[in-house]
This record gives C-alpha cells, structure tokens and sequence, in this order.
C-alpha cells in the first residue's frame, strides 16, 4: 500500500497541530508542511510580550523549527515557499519558491489548508509609510523592536485585544501612547459596562484614548506621521500599529473555486472537509458551527485552530472514528497593566441585535474570601436563554482570577447547562482561592431570583421624576461617591424603619454600589407592597468600575 501523502499549506497553530497528529496516526505518511515565510510553529500570541519586554529572550517565541519538526515528527518542512494553485482534479498543489521564483506542483491524497489571517490594511492615503506597522509573524515583531526608543510617539488603531496588549507593551518601553477606537468603547466585543474598567485603567497608566473616532487618512512628514481622525484631529507618531482586525488568508481557495462564506472564510463541515472532500481547512481562514446559537462562526484564535487541526487528522486517517469538532463558543481574555477582563460566548449586544430572547444579570464579588488579605474586587456578567435558561454567555472584569471564572463559563456553556446548574457548581474553595459562594454561584442564585420572579432588574437609573430612586448605602459612602442624579438616600439597616418616606404610588429603584444590598432592599419594598426595581450590578458595574462597597479604614 502507498504512503498517504498530505500537504499542508501554513505551518503555524493549525497546520502544525494537523501534522503532528497525522504523524502520530500514520508513521508512513509523507507530510510536507508548506510555509511562505522563515519560521514554523512560533507563539505568535506572545509577539506582543516580547517587543514589551517582559518575554525577554526572543527564541522562546521559535516554539519549533524545521529542523526539530524533521527530527521529531519525520516532516519535510519547506520554509520561503508558497502555495499558489490548487489542481482539484488532478490533486496536485503548484508553489513558488520565493527565493529562487521557482515553481512546481505537487500531488497529494489530501490538503489542509491553514494559512491564517492577515491584519486589514485599509486604502487609506499614505498606509504604505514604512513607520506604519501589522503584527503577524517573528519579523514583524522585529521591525517594531527595531524602530521603537523610550520617549516616541506610538499610536495605535483599534483598541481590540492586540491593541490594547500592544498599548500596554510599548508604555512599558517608555513610548508616549495613544489608542483610536472607532466604536465608543475598548475591546468592542464585550458589553460597554463591562470595557470600563479597561478603559480607566488605560488612562491611569498614561496612554490617552479616542473613542468613537477611526482613521480617515495618514499624513507621512519628514520626521513624523500624521493620523488624521474622523473627527479632524490629528496625532503625530513616530510608529503606528494599526490593529483594526484580520482577513482570512482564503485567496487560493477562492482561485480553486472552494466555497467560501459571507465574509470570504472557508467554509468546513464538522470534520474541516471543504467544498472538495479531498481538502481540509483549519484555523483563522475557516468559518465553522457557532456551538451557542444556531449559525456560523469564525473564531480567529490559537485554541480553536489547533483542535481543529486534529479533528482533521483523525477524519483523514481514523475515518468514521474520528470525533467532529463541535462548534466555537468564541472565548478571549486579555490583559491592561493591571485589570483583566474577558468574554466567553455571547454578549448582551449580539443578542440584542439578532433579536433573541435573552435575560441577564451582573454581580460584583471578591476574587478570594474577602476577609482573606489580598482579595480584589471582579464584576461578572451572565446572559442566557430566557425561555430556558441556558447559559448563552459570561463576561467578567476585574483584577485576579477572571480567566478561572471564564474557564468555569466557557466549560458551562459548552455543557448546555442552565443559569440553575450555576448555583450547584462545586468549585474548589480555601480562604487563599475562593469564596464559599463563588462569584458564579452569586450569578447562578441571581439569575434564578430573576427567573423566579423574585426581583425585577434594570441596567439604566430612570430619568423620569415620578421614579424614586433609593441609594441604599451607609451615608458616609453615599456621600463620598454620590450617584448620578437625585437619589434618597436610606441605608439598608434603617429602611424598614423609613418605609414611611417612600410613596407606595410611585415606583421605586434600589441602588448600591455592588448590586446585593440593592437587591435586599427590593425584596423588603416588594414585600412592602412597592412595585419596585433592584439597579443590576450597583454602580461598580454601571458607572464607576472603581466604585469600592465601603470606605477604607485608616
């Protein structure tokens, strides 16, 4: 019998990841990895920590290289090589030698496709200025090493995860940074209440931030760039980033004719076949099942593109034994200095916009028991179905132990479970780890008040007058963090006592600063004969993310 021979065309996350496994199924197959740039395998989601600092040795980033993926695995990596063609009745691949223009084709029994996603390089006037840079690949890294010096001007466009890991790693070069955002928030993916606390973290730490402006066109001078804003403004750099997303790489499979999606990603069945049954595809050009809600996806990301690398390894050479990859739920953290904040499945905004029903909540909690020294506060958010009750999504911010929560979240979702199994999830607890209600047990015991009619929510404060609005925090507090508006103030420990100030025909909103004490106060006013509503999140989450539960003692 013939060896297997497969072609693999990118080897990065999912290219590597499909032909490591293939080895590991089928010692006798020829693998050649295709690779139009110098390197293989490389962490390309540190390049950032490296042009930072805090990655000091570049060479840790070189996660293997031709040589060691030869001497592992058996491969035949061809590095400065580039796939061009695609001959699908003759199964055979043509590329380009880019060093030499050479070109040749080469047959294959099966292709996997895993050439990635570039950055969006906009037609705008002046975008080829050599001071004007992408973040892809090791060289990329290099150039921006090269021409970044402590006290320049960087601005960076797109406050997405690489530009806000970006703006956080050139400050830490000593570079004047300022951050463009088209949308009117940091990280546009999360709900905007859940970016705040980012977004002051970002300026506390001296890089200035432009919301709700994006990039009309770039001025090149003699010793400077100007970014001219849609607004007018414009900022001198010394070097730009622009970060403004990526494009799948899909160009040879438009050209062989492979169906593509909306947004010109491959599209893939359960197994990463392509339109073709003899090619494969994984990784950041593919668009796949969304596991949340019925649809397509695409999740340009490490985690994803390396399962889907071995689901297609295990259908090409296990056949009907092979395990179909499920579905992304589009799970993402990142890192400010010093907060932290994610998102797993869907936001509260893409719900809203494809009109699905959906109800939730955000509760405010310590990372570990407070009462343990160290504790810090995190706000986590729950969406899910409102007719069931299962978990549709979780976002959650804060400054220690947001990627755990959102582990817990991503895990919980991809078992279907409801807003009810949060309450009995038995997570591990010492005074030093957790609490004995867990942040996503408060999530789960909050939702189901809500979905058990105990409690009415609302995430905006009325502007209608005839609303009362009771700030139930300790005076002190209440004066030193006033909330927006006009608020009666009643601590919770005297409302009882105070019922009389309240007019049982007019509604009433509850307010705290973290959204518990508010929800006690409805309960006793519900049971009071008020038709009232519990401010969900407090202000920590609504309106000041650093707004504290009590005042520090001296």
């Amino acid at each position: 019998m013939k060896p297997l021979k497969l072609l693999v065309v990118g080897a990065v996350a999912g290219g590597a990841s499909f032909a490591a496994r293939a080895r590991r199924l089928d010692e006798s197959a020829e693998i050649t990895l295709i690779e139009r740039g110098p390197d293989v395998s490389f962490a390309n989601c540190g390049l950032p920590y490296h042009i930072g600092g805090e990655i000091a040795t570049r060479d840790v980033l070189a996660v293997q290289t031709p040589a060691s993926l030869n001497d592992l695995l058996k491969l035949d990596v061809r590095t400065h090589c580039e796939a061009i063609d695609i001959d699908l009745r003759g199964m055979r691949l043509q590329v380009r030698h880019t060093a030499t223009g050479e070109c040749e084709w080469l047959p294959y029994d099966k292709l996997m496709l895993s050439p990635g996603a570039s950055p969006v390089r906009p037609p705008l006037p002046g975008i080829d200025d050599p001071r004007i840079f992408t973040l892809r690949n090791l060289q990329d890294m290099d150039r921006i090493i090269a021409a970044a010096d402590a006290g320049m001007r960087a601005v960076i466009i797109g406050a997405g995860f690489i530009g806000l890991e970006m703006a956080e790693q050139l400050q830490r070069r000593g570079m004047k940074v300022q951050l463009v955002e088209l949308m009117p928030q940091v990280i546009p993916p999360l709900d905007a209440p859940m970016a705040a606390l980012l977004d002051s973290e970002l300026r506390r730490n001296g890089v200035e931030v432009f919301l709700g402006d994006g990039i009309r066109a770039f001025r090149p001078g003699e010793s400077h760039v100007g970014c001219e804003l849609n607004s007018g403004a414009v900022l001198d750099a010394d070097l730009v980033i622009l970060s403004i997303g990526v494009k799948p790489d899909s160009d040879l499979a438009k050209r062989a004719g492979l169906e593509l999606g909306a947004r010109g990603h491959i599209v893939v069945d359960a197994f990463q076949r392509t339109s073709d049954p003899n090619i494969y595809a994984a990784g950041d050009v593919v668009e796949t099942q969304d596991r949340v809600v019925p649809g397509r996806t695409a999740v340009p990301m490490g985690g994803p593109a390396n399962r889907q690398g071995r689901v297609a390894a295990d259908h090409i050479i296990l056949g009907d034994k092979a395990r179909p990859y499920p579905g992304s739920i589009g799970t993402g953290i990142v890192r400010a200095f010093d907060v932290v904040a994610g998102i797993t499945g869907w936001s509260e905004k893409r719900l809203r916009a494809l009109q699905y029903p959906f109800a939730s909540v955000t509760v405010n909690d310590s990372h570990h028991a407070s009462y343990y020294p160290g504790a810090k506060p995190m706000t986590l958010k729950i969406v899910w179905d409102a007719r069931t009750g299962r978990l549709l999504g979780a976002q959650a911010t804060g400054f220690e132990g947001i990627d755990k929560r959102l582990d817990v979240l991503s895990t919980a979702i991809a078992a279907q479970m409801t807003v009810e199994d949060l309450c009995h999830l038995e997570l591990a607890y010492a005074p030093p780890f957790g609490s004995a209600k867990d942040i996503i047990n408060l999530a789960g015991f909050a939702a189901c008040n809500r979905r058990d009619g105990l409690v009415q929510h609302t995430e905006t404060l009325p502007t209608d007058p005839a609303v009362q609005v009771v700030d139930v925090r300790g005076k002190p507090l209440a004066e030193a963090y006033p909330a927006p508006g006009t608020a009666l103030n009643i601590p919770f420990a005297t409302l009882r006592a105070n019922l009389g100030k309240l007019d049982k025909n007019r509604p009433v909103v509850t307010l705290c600063a973290f959204g518990k004490m508010s929800y006690f106060a409805a309960r006793v006013l519900a049971q009071n004969g008020f038709e009232v509503s519990s401010y969900s999140g407090g202000l920590k989450a609504n309106v000041d993310p650093r707004t504290p539960a009590k005042l520090p003692t001296a």
